[in-house]
């Protein structure tokens, strides 16, 4: 049987962390050909992660631009996917998330007739505002899928609620557990000099709902923490965004027990979760990460599209709100209870079994097609 085409695309950081685990047990199987293929949306933080897994793309869009508007960036990906589709003729594309490349990949795909399967398909706020624009790309990229990889019973719900057809929906976990666990019991280095005496507060706030006073209240709620606790310290990596870097290191640059860095690779990323205390985070996979780690996560959103955590009580939703922020982080540094209930390991999201999951249902596929 001749191999099967399959092209994986990444285009951010996240994307390459949950897709390296599924490159690497496709490229097990001698029955596909395996393609990868990055648009680097986020360049240099994509080739941080991809070294880490030694997955090499086969095709680069290089396509990242300083302050580039959606239009310009959707409208440049559907050309270069245009010419790749043609080019390749895969057989079947694959796609993690919820970015404009997602979005981008799963509308090329359509256009082509080409079968697109979804990785960590299915989550929803219900709100095309929050997160913007990933609401509305993970909607898009769920009306094209012909694969739809959940990672749990909730966001299988969402797409049945949504009109897709059962029997197109697997829920499989999600595959940055698979990528934690590979990584986690290696107790990788920070690489920052830290005070191991001080509790580590852990950051990380970039999203583009948070451009703006949001992002200047959390920052402002940071520094108030800090100043109250004295045991406290705070670590910040942060994201090279103007819009992020200006606010803080006007608001938090220069206190002694700040440390602003650019932001980790992988591998320290996971060791300063590790290290942490707490965490106070607007990303989406830290949500999934940290409980794993048994880690607390205040999330710096309204809304959220992986409610699981929320529900199980290991991540709490406390938005930008200054008061909120503080109240909520000085409970857990104050209360051991409250802490020790929200510190307890929970891993709603996997049980690092995802990429095999994945690979079957594609295996079973092309099976049928010969």
């Amino acid at each position: 049987m001749t191999p099967k085409k399959i092209i994986c695309v990444v285009g951010t950081r996240p994307e390459a962390i949950k897709m390296a685990p599924i490159i690497l047990a496709l490229k097990k199987c001698k029955e596909f050909n395996v393609r990868v293929l990055a648009t680097a949306q986020h360049r240099q933080m994509l080739d941080q992660v991809l070294k880490v897994f030694n997955i090499e793309p086969d095709i680069d869009f290089n396509i990242m631009r300083p302050n580039q508007a959606l239009t310009t960036l959707t409208g440049r990906l559907l050309l270069e996917l245009d010419e790749v589709l043609i080019t390749e003729k895969p057989d079947v594309v694959l796609a993690q998330g919820d970015t404009t490349t997602v979005m981008s990949v799963a509308l090329a795909c359509f256009y082509h007739r080409i079968p697109f399967g979804h990785v960590e398909a299915g989550l929803r706020t219900w709100d095309m505002d929050n997160p913007f624009p990933e609401e509305l790309n993970r909607v898009i990229a769920g009306k094209l899928s012909r694969w739809h990889f959940a990672p749990t019973e909730s966001s299988r719900n969402n797409l049945v609620k949504e009109g897709v057809p059962p029997d197109q929906i697997w829920v499989t976990g999600n595959s940055v557990i698979d990528a934690l666990k590979s990584v986690a019991d290696t107790r990788p280095s920070i690489g920052v000099k830290l005070d191991d005496s001080k509790r580590l507060i852990l950051v990380t706030a970039h999203r583009r709902e948070n451009f703006g006073e949001p992002i200047r209240e959390i920052c402002r709620a940071v520094l108030a923490l800090v100043e109250r606790n004295e045991d406290v310290q705070v670590l910040y990596p942060v994201h090279p965004n103007p819009n992020v870097q200006s606010v803080a290191h006007e608001l938090l640059g220069g206190h002694p027990r700040i440390v602003l860095c650019d932001p980790l690779d992988y591998l320290p990323f996971v060791g300063a979760m590790q290290r942490a205390y707490l965490i106070l985070s607007d990303s989406g996979g830290v949500q999934e990460e940290a409980p794993a780690l048994g880690k607390p996560v205040l999330v710096l959103r309204r809304e959220t599209e992986r409610p699981e955590a929320v529900e199980d009580g290991v991540v709490k939703l406390v938005g930008s709100d200054f008061e909120c922020i503080v109240g909520e982080a000085q409970l857990l540094l104050d209360d051991e209870s409250a802490y020790r209930e929200m510190a307890r390991g929970v891993s709603p999201y996997g049980d690092g079994l995802t990429a095999d999951r994945i690979v079957r249902v594609l295996l079973e596929y092309i099976q049928q097609c010969d």
